[in-house]
């Protein structure tokens, strides 16, 4: 039987792909983002019935929402066995433009996020002997990007290392966390995010499969980390970015 499952940053994106893959899977989901309304709207689409759906606010550089949201989650559905960490910003600030402020701001969301979430859901999972973390990681946390920003590239080498770091930690305990790295996905946001033109060239000249990834196959690489049979997968990065970075 799947239990609940928290997926932050979901009310759009590749996390509202996961979200809706976990549900068709048999979880109950709990669709978290900084914004309650857009929460709350992508989880009445994913069920209109509103079964076993949940949605709340969750910001992911605060602590204290994760171990608000994981209390929320475990009254609505019982208990509470997946976290996904997605949540992230994505600019394409060019390196030398980059702020102190923009830095930490991106740092803060991308990386501290998923380090408290890691902290805080792999206790709990700990103690109940069990339990699933996907880490979204990227790409560009491996070649450093190629058209994301360099403070967006070195966050998710950072959620890289904190994958491996939590595996082992809480691998005797029943608890598995494992990252997934995709390259450019065919979203809107990556299509807002680069000017045509420069996307038509990466696409052409950078992705050796000549085409962007589908965010479907992505979602449901998820449910595969994050069920129960995926016992013997830990502090592994899953890539998939049609070609472009192999090893």
């Amino acid at each position: 039987m799947h239990h609940g499952a928290v997926v932050t940053g979901a009310a759009q994106g590749l996390g509202r792909y996961i979200a809706e893959a976990l549900h068709r899977a048999g979880h109950a989901v709990a669709v978290t983002d900084v914004r309650a309304d857009a929460a709350e709207q992508a989880a009445r689409e994913i069920a209109p019935s509103g079964e076993r759906i949940t949605a709340f606010a969750l910001d992911v550089t605060a602590k204290e929402d994760f171990t608000a949201g994981l209390a929320r989650a475990v009254e609505a559905f019982g208990r509470v066995d997946v976290l996904i960490n997605n949540a992230a910003m994505t600019p394409t600030t060019p390196v030398m433009d980059i702020t102190p402020e923009e830095f930490d701001r991106v740092t803060a969301v991308n990386q501290r996020g998923t380090f408290f979430g890691c902290q805080v859901f792999g206790a709990h999972f700990a103690a109940q002997g069990y339990g699933r973390i996907v880490n979204m990681a990227s790409l560009a946390g491996q070649n450093g990007g190629t058209a994301s920003g360099a403070h967006y590239a070195a966050s998710k080498g950072a959620i890289l290392t904190l994958t491996k770091i939590f595996a082992r930690q809480l691998a005797a305990q029943g608890v598995t966390v494992n990252a997934v790295a995709p390259g450019p996905m065919d979203l809107p946001s990556v299509r807002a995010a680069v000017p045509p033109d420069r996307l038509a060239q990466i696409i052409e000249g950078m992705i050796p499969v000549k085409a962007l990834g589908d965010p479907a196959f992505v979602a449901d690489l998820v449910v595969r980390l994050a069920s129960p049979e995926a016992s013997f997968v830990t502090g592994a990065a899953w890539d998939v970015n049609g070609g472009i970075f192999m090893r």
